[in-house]
């Protein structure tokens, strides 16, 4: 039998690049929530000529969707994410623009003026897509030509909960949703809400390298604190006969708003 020590180092050398989660295919089912994200973008993005998808990582998600607007570009913060993204999307005609990420939508300090600025003209984009990034909406109406859509998806509040509680950590005090402030600040930046939805999937790990991997990638999402600082409570999951597949709980929402026109 593998131990305890042997499965915590698989996990935590399992390579990890770009926003690439694939090495959990094999040690993990989705449920995801009671949405699809790609069909949503794929149901705006019929009738779009041109697309910005926000955020885009190393080009996971947008290389795979078909069809998609012949005039599609992609915005990316993290420098080495840009590189990544540019060798997976530029063979598809797709260019890549690093550009500075929006302050955090919860944050009641906004930052820089410039924060979050998206550096193409008004009215460039049809169909602007956006999965986990934080946006300012007046920037994204702004890019928005007239009639133009936008589809995000966002992490909620009470993400991680039942990782706090597997792990032993008190769960932070939260509101219940962020999704009212997102609405908020849409409506604020002259959308039209034509959809708003609140739901959670759910990932059933089947091993410890697998929920160990997963603590590598989200690190910063529990303080900083690397996964062998959970030691003792992963060597609980491990010794249990109960514990797998374990589920793990993550809220999401979906918003999608039109700009007049």
């Amino acid at each position: 039998m593998t131990s305890f020590d042997e499965l915590m180092a698989e996990g935590l050398a399992a390579p990890f690049t770009g926003w690439d989660f694939s090495w959990l295919d094999a040690r993990s089912t989705i449920s995801p929530p009671p949405w699809n994200y790609r069909q949503q973008v794929s149901r705006y993005g019929a009738d779009a000529t041109t697309m910005l998808d926000m955020g885009t990582g190393g080009g996971e998600w947008l290389s795979d969707l078909h069809p998609r607007p012949p005039q599609t570009v992609a915005t990316e913060c993290w420098p080495p994410n840009v590189t990544i993204a540019a060798r997976r999307l530029h063979p598809l005609g797709i260019p890549v623009v690093q550009a500075a990420g929006a302050p955090d939508n919860m944050a009641t300090d906004r930052g820089r003026e410039t924060d979050g600025v998206l550096p193409f003209r008004a009215g460039a984009f049809g169909l602007v897509t956006n999965r986990h990034e934080s946006f300012d909406a007046g920037e994204v109406a702004r890019v928005l030509a007239p009639g133009g859509v936008f589809v995000t998806q966002q992490v909620d509040y009470h993400s991680n909960d039942d990782l706090y509680r597997v792990l032993g950590l008190a769960i932070p005090a939260e509101p219940d949703s962020w999704l009212p402030l997102a609405l908020q600040q849409v409506s604020s930046a002259g959308l039209n809400t034509q959809t708003a939805v609140a739901g959670e999937g759910v990932r059933h790990f089947a091993d410890l390298p697998g929920i160990v991997y997963y603590l590598k990638v989200i690190h910063g999402e529990l303080g900083g604190l690397p996964p062998d600082s959970f030691r003792p409570a992963l060597r609980r999951l491990f010794e249990s006969d109960t514990a797998w597949p374990l589920p793990i709980r993550g809220r999401r929402f979906l918003v999608v708003a039109r700009k007049p026109g």
